[in-house]
């Protein structure tokens, strides 16, 4: 179980830092008048789900460090 729970937390963690860079990307790609996602997702909507996933990996890591304690 927690080696499912370590790939689990590398997965979100990797997808997250991919969401947050694209989301950058995008922001400024938006200043200059292109789009990188052709305007399906607002460059703040990709951080906010970048947050999300964050979320997940420290609510994983919280776990497994509770489980290490017992």
């Amino acid at each position: 179980m927690t080696l499912l729970t370590s790939i689990l937390s590398r997965f979100l963690f990797v997808v997250a830092f991919a969401l947050a860079g694209l989301g950058a990307w995008e922001h400024l790609a938006r200043l200059l008048h292109y789009t990188v996602v052709r305007g399906h997702y607002d460059p703040w909507r990709l951080l906010e789900y970048s947050a999300v996933a964050l979320l997940f990996v420290i609510a994983l890591q919280l776990r497994e460090i509770k489980l290490a304690k017992r």
